[in-house]
């Protein structure tokens, strides 16, 4: 029997049935795909990377049309725009704002002034010690598995240790988990939730180009690229004759150089506050100058469907995804697969069973 609860210190803290998150990625975690993992028991999170902050706060109005569950946005504070939309956030008292890639002291402090989290996403125990001395109230912690940015360490290791270093602190399970099973072990690692980025891309709700989803069912787990040449920062992507040549060197530093301002004009910022980092904060501006390049080869894949000419970004998890299916089907397969796992795996430890071991080996 599937339990219509799952007791967490996640779902706990975010009141929800499951602790099963969607993560923000860009282009698919939009409204529609956000109300459904919530209305499914689960937690979703607003991809805001692509909007402004005007088209924020009418995404978070039509996700309040759609479910009156706990959601929350995402903000990858390094890049343009980020800030705006974490101020909106702010103003519409999302009940969860996700933050990575920056300082969110100044989140925490107005996010807890009306009784909202703060959870950041992290790769690292440094990044978490951080994240927590501003004020994050759980982790998101990245495996090596997982699509796009994700720690060098692998979950399996990355969890439990993560576990131990913070004890007191939920913990949200990232890479390498698209079903039940991979649910249950995250939890018995010391997890208390798990985020299914690319699991949850392929389902019906989700705006992810069909070509892509289908690509993604038909994968393996070694079907991945995994490097920094293609948006400045270490990321798995989908495998493809095209994704391969954009991984296999670093770009060269004065197409870096105009891409940083190609970046700056695409997201509305003046010319002249980009010169002086392109000399002072070079290593910051080199991520936003890829970032900025990588957008339109990643929209070709996840918006268009062109994987000849686009990127996709997917975790190794895909060699388990073998099916498009509702969210509310996929989140109701998955708590049963976790149950199913639990039982099988507590079998093993059972007392009696430890009797006859012991009789066998007298």
């Amino acid at each position: 029997m599937t339990p219509s609860v799952v007791r967490t210190r996640v779902t706990e803290l975010l009141r929800c049935r499951y602790p099963v998150l969607l993560p923000g990625m860009s282009w698919i975690s939009k409204p529609e795909l956000v109300a459904a993992v919530c209305n499914a028991g689960g937690c979703g999170i607003l991809a805001t990377g692509p909007l402004t902050a005007d088209e924020t706060r009418e995404a978070i109005h039509e996700i309040r049309k759609q479910t009156n569950k706990t959601f929350g946005i995402g903000a990858t504070l390094l890049m343009p725009g980020a800030v705006e939309n974490a101020q909106v956030a702010l103003e519409e008292k999302v009940p969860l704002i996700n933050v990575s890639l920056g300082k969110a002291d100044w989140i925490a402090k107005e996010i807890h002034s009306y009784g909202g989290t703060l959870l950041a996403t992290v790769t690292t125990a440094r990044h978490a010690h951080a994240a927590m001395e501003s004020g994050a109230d759980a982790l998101m912690v990245t495996g090596y598995e997982a699509a796009a940015h994700g720690s060098d360490v692998g979950s399996m290791a990355l969890i439990p240790s993560m576990a131990q270093e913070f004890p007191n602190v939920p913990l949200i399970a990232a890479g390498g988990i698209a079903n039940g099973q991979g649910l249950a072990a995250a939890l018995s690692l010391g997890a208390d939730g798990v985020a299914m980025g690319s699991r949850l891309a392929v389902s019906e709700e989700s705006s992810l180009s069909q070509n892509a989803k289908e690509a993604i069912c038909l994968g393996t787990v070694s079907d991945t690229v995994y490097g920094s040449n293609f948006d400045g920062i270490p990321a798995r992507v989908l495998k493809t004759p095209f994704s391969e040549k954009l991984m296999d060197r670093p770009t060269a530093l004065p197409i870096v150089a105009w891409r940083a301002l190609e970046a700056a004009s695409t997201f509305g910022i003046p010319v002249w506050k980009v010169l002086p980092g392109l000399l002072t904060q070079w290593s910051k501006l080199y991520a936003v100058a890829q970032f900025g390049a990588a957008t339109k080869v990643l929209q070709r894949a996840t918006v268009d469907g062109d994987l000849e000419k686009g990127v996709q970004f997917v975790g190794q998890s895909q060699g388990v995804i073998r099916d498009i299916a509702s969210v509310e089907e996929t989140m109701q397969q998955i708590i049963k697969q976790a149950t199913e796992a639990s039982a099988s795996t507590a079998r093993y430890f059972a007392e009696d069973d430890h009797q006859l071991l012991e009789d066998d080996y007298a």
